[in-house]
């Protein structure tokens, strides 16, 4: 199977994203961003990502960064590296800067509500993207259908070790929605398979390294486990690097996301399969939120984008 194959399933749905829009005033002078009366050039978004040492939230940035380009719009990204303490000070200097509108891809969503209240009570839009915001009030909020795709991801799993025998977990990072959700969702997922155990569930922090040394003790206090499923594919490349040939073989690892690095291993039989999200498409309908927030426009509270099941099997 080819990587072109695996990708035919990921395709765009910044179309299907309904973004509801309301025209512009007549007789306005000069250009506009979305109906906004400031010219694109002036119109300034920030995007606060909770970490780019990771090329699913690259990729994020890269879809917002081609959003903004088009709509000629400044988009000032900054890198919390994990750090909800670093995110907070860089959300303190957003409103310090008095953006237009700001989007947030929090690194803890608990800590999240604290650090944007003044952009709350100050009235500027605020988007959070792939993770929510708990505390605070945002006015939309971009994401996978992760618990969907945590249910995916038990069905694939199961699918791959004949719906028997015993599996380990990888978490990501504790206090994300994304992490929860997609845990959850596998936990509702697998209830259904009554001949399957998961005897270990531990953080790996959504990190190939971490993946590979939680893994690897897992493993070692587990050796009859069959099956892994990591809550992103960072984790789930470093589980399958664990293994070594047992991967694919012995082992059957689901990851999430549809990287190319995912898609890599899918390639080469050492990762099952993968729950892939769009990156792209969640950071462009991010700021196409942001700019019809900026204009005034009705955004839905939550735009929901789709997921698929990447693996061997489905592309062929």
């Amino acid at each position: 199977m080819t990587k072109p194959l695996l990708r035919l399933a990921a395709v765009t749905v910044v179309g299907m994203l309904a973004l509801a829009a309301c025209s512009s005033d007549a007789g306005t002078e000069g250009s506009t961003v979305g109906g906004t009366d400031a010219a694109p050039s002036e119109v300034r978004l920030g995007l606060a990502l909770s970490t780019l040492n990771n090329p699913f939230f690259v990729s994020l940035r890269d879809g917002a960064q081609a959003a903004a380009d088009e709509a000629g719009v400044e988009l000032v990204v900054t890198d919390a590296r994990d750090d909800a303490t670093q995110q907070a000070d860089q959300v303190q200097n957003f409103s310090a800067q008095q953006l237009d509108a700001v989007l947030i891809n929090p690194v803890d969503s608990d800590a999240a509500g604290a650090m944007l209240a003044p952009l709350v009570q100050s009235g500027t839009p605020i988007v959070a993207v792939d993770r929510a915001v708990n505390g605070a009030e945002v006015d939309s909020f971009i994401a996978s259908d992760n618990v969907a795709g945590g249910k995916l991801a038990a069905e694939a799993l199961a699918a791959a070790i004949g719906e028997t025998g015993k599996v380990i977990v990888l978490q990501g990072v504790a206090g994300t929605s994304a992490s929860r959700e997609r845990g959850q969702g596998f936990s509702e997922g697998i209830a259904a398979f009554p001949n399957i155990e998961v005897v270990a569930m531990q953080p790996a922090d959504f990190d190939r390294a971490k993946g590979l040394d939680v893994a690897t003790n897992l493993l070692q206090a587990n050796p009859d486990v069959v099956g892994i499923f990591a809550e992103n594919d960072e984790m789930a490349l470093g589980a399958i690097q664990a293994l070594g040939s047992r991967a694919g073989t012995d082992v059957f690892v689901v990851g999430f996301d549809g990287t190319d690095d995912g898609v890599a291993a899918i390639d080469a039989g050492t990762l099952y399969a993968s729950i892939a999200q769009q990156p792209e498409a969640l950071g462009r309908a991010a700021v196409e939120a942001a700019l019809a927030l900026v204009a005034g426009e009705p955004v839905e509270a939550t735009v929901g984008v789709p997921v698929v099941v990447l693996s061997a099997q489905s592309a062929s």
